[in-house]
């Protein structure tokens, strides 16, 4: 008979958080890329008597590995390739301040600021940030074998070997990601349907949150491959038209699910259709079985279905008359200095530059002066824990330090059990696809997949067997407790300044969002200013919704820190999700206008949007919840008077309970 743990004893909601594994499906040809990609490199070294050269390659292809997550074949390229580069620069500066003391302490130092300043661009950049630094410490920790242009050589060709192994459908698969990520959000808004009316608020609310994220992750792929092609592509701007042509329908959603009344099957069954159309290809026509419509909603639905139907199965696509939605990315040269004059004017490129340039300096300092074996691993600790936009610092500190007990006692098993030469080959075939497969569960279980791997390939190099595993603990627990002293407690930059800002812009664009839903061009007043661009209107709205969906992942990351901070995320995030609900009652009302009810006054659009313009100012002002006062009044029948509801409940969260 199972007992409760004592009041006591109860694991805090923090620590809970932090250690549950998060559900992933597994990537099958990636765990088989890692397996080979591997364990060839050093089956080559052994082959040839050079093992010291097979593990260098082999720990380029675990950085290869741990970059290779992208769908589409072009992004594969940019996530593995460019970081490749910045590991190469980085094992040659490192290797070049190889044992000559105080020297190595400024470079590292000076590197780690570089790398986190340009950690701070992008996810490529953050990756390429990471190997930079990386492998500027494994440069200057270990001796590494042959001339100065063998081990960047070599680590660069393992990673490139993850990158060759991720190509070789390209030619049979080209375009197959990025339909396959269209189809996908075709049939997250089929399940959004299905929620819609009957089901409680909460199915709602997360079938709308995976339409955001699959609409988010398609746009990127296709307008990534768009603009190297400028258009000129006929896929991808039919791709990019059918992505337009399902926002209509995610637009009625919010009205659909606010009537109360639930969908046909046959509507979401047709989404499901003209998903599998999307993914085929296929250009046919297509027997629509719809209802007739019998309302306002219902209207809005059966109009927005019958385009998308229409735009899925024509043959040719006039690149003219498409809207990027998000707006086509601009050239690579152009985006290449505007990312560059972010980092070097950014307060917070710098904050976390120095954040991280004092961490590993205090590091090597420590190292320098104390004598500590293999003191490498301090610093590459540190670099782990303190990236940017993997999560929280706390929670990385204490996932790298129970993942790395974990692991080495998996690593003891090998380096006690295992002999040195052929045999490694075959516990590499059966470690390196863990890393692949435990890397979606979270960080902890990321770190125990790649601690026994670097362990037993810095054996190979230092020959010191299970004689490393009690420095290596040692050492991890001296880098997580620099990253949490020099990189946490001592930056009192609080949750609210990371995250309350962000969700009092984003109330404050949803004000705006409100006032152009209604016709009011920026600096007009409604009803007199210009009729606004429905392109313009649905980029805005595209961009709300990807806004909020970074705020909600802050604030989660946020849950996971320990009291006060958890706990005032805790108490906000309820109000990040009434945003949401904001955002879908003004779609809501503005697909009931347009489709036949009565538009709101001038005098109730201002009204709501003052509220909410109070609000933000609340937010943006407050580090803790402030009472606030609820003024909204007007008529019961107006097709705002559901959005009047949604704002009065957002500035009720926003008081004190």
């Amino acid at each position: 008979m199972s007992r409760e743990f004592p009041i006591g004893l109860t694991p805090p909601d923090w620590l809970v958080r932090n250690l549950q594994p998060q559900q992933a499906p597994l990537n099958w040809p990636a765990i088989a890329r890692a397996a080979i990609a591997m364990a060839l490199p050093f089956t080559i070294g052994l082959a040839v008597g050079q093992p010291a050269y097979g593990a260098l390659a082999s720990m380029g292809a675990l950085s290869g590995v741990i970059g290779d997550t992208a769908d589409a074949y072009r992004m594969r390229i940019l996530n593995i390739a460019i970081p490749q580069l910045f590991g190469a620069i980085g094992v040659t500066l490192g290797s070049a301040v190889y044992g000559h003391g105080w020297y190595a302490v400024a470079a590292l130092t000076g590197i780690a600021l570089v790398s986190g300043m340009i950690s701070t661009i992008g996810a490529v950049a953050s990756v390429s940030g990471l190997l930079l630094l990386l492998n500027s410490v494994i440069g200057a920790g270990l001796p590494l074998p042959g001339a100065w242009w063998l081990a960047p050589a070599l680590m660069s060709g393992g990673g490139l070997l993850v990158l060759l192994l991720a190509l070789l459908a390209w030619p049979l698969r080209s375009g197959i990601p990025e339909r396959s990520a269209v189809a996908n959000t075709y049939r997250t808004v089929a399940d959004l349907l299905a929620t819609c009316g009957d089901d409680p608020t909460a199915a709602y609310d997360a079938a709308r949150r995976a339409v955001t994220q699959s609409l988010n992750q398609s746009y990127d792929l296709v307008l990534a491959r768009r603009a190297r092609h400028h258009g000129r592509s006929p896929e991808l701007t039919r791709l990019l038209a059918q992505l337009n042509a399902i926002t209509p329908v995610v637009e009625a959603a919010p009205a659909v699910h606010q009537s109360g009344q639930p969908l046909p099957p046959q509507i979401r069954e047709t989404v499901r259709h003209l998903a599998h159309a999307v993914e085929t290809g296929y250009t046919g026509p297509i027997g629509l079985d719809l209802p007739t419509p019998t309302g306002e909603t219902t209207r809005a639905v059966d109009h927005a279905l019958r385009h998308a139907a229409e735009v899925v199965t024509a043959p040719d696509v006039d690149p003219r008359g498409i809207d990027d939605r998000l707006g086509r990315p601009a050239a690579l040269r152009i985006r290449t200095a505007r990312a560059a004059r972010n980092v070097l004017l950014s307060s917070g490129s710098w904050r976390y530059g120095l954040r991280l340039a004092v961490c590993i300096g205090l590091a090597q300092v420590l190292v320098s002066t104390v004598p500590v074996p293999r003191s490498y691993w301090v610093a590459l600790t540190i670099t782990f824990v303190m990236k940017p936009d993997f999560g929280s610092v706390f929670s990385r500190a204490l996932l790298r330090a129970l993942g790395t007990v974990a692991g080495l006692v998996i690593a003891a098993a090998v380096l006690s059990v295992v002999p040195r030469g052929w045999w490694d080959v075959l516990v590499l075939l059966l470690l390196a696809p863990l890393i692949p497969a435990l890397t979606p569960r979270g960080y902890g279980y990321q770190t125990m997949a790649i601690t026994p791997v670097i362990l037993l390939l810095s054996d190979v190099l230092n020959h010191q067997g299970t004689a490393l595993l009690l420095p290596r603990l040692v050492d991890s627990l001296i880098g997580c407790g620099i990253a949490l002293v020099a990189g946490y407690l001592l930056w009192p930059e609080s949750w609210h300044t990371r995250v309350g800002d962000r969700l009092a812009e984003a109330v404050a664009d949803t004000a705006g969002y409100v006032e152009s839903a209604f016709g009011k061009s920026e600096g007009s007043v409604v009803g007199a200013g210009a009729e606004v661009d429905p392109a313009a209107r649905a980029r805005m709205r595209r961009r709300l919704y990807r806004d909020l969906s970074v705020i909600r992942t802050e604030f989660q990351r946020a849950l996971t820190e320990p009291p006060p901070t958890g706990r005032l995320a805790a108490g906000w995030l309820p109000l990040v999700v009434a945003v949401e609900r904001i955002v879908d009652a003004t779609t809501a009302a503005r697909v009931r206008v347009k489709h036949g009810a009565p538009p709101p006054s001038p005098a109730e659009v201002t009204q709501v949007a003052r509220q909410l313009r109070e609000l933000s100012e609340g937010v943006r002002e407050s580090e803790v919840l402030v009472e606030v006062r609820t003024d909204l009044t007007g008529p019961a029948e107006s097709v705002l008077e559901p959005l009047r509801q949604e704002v009065a409940a957002a500035r009720a969260i926003a008081s004190p309970h």
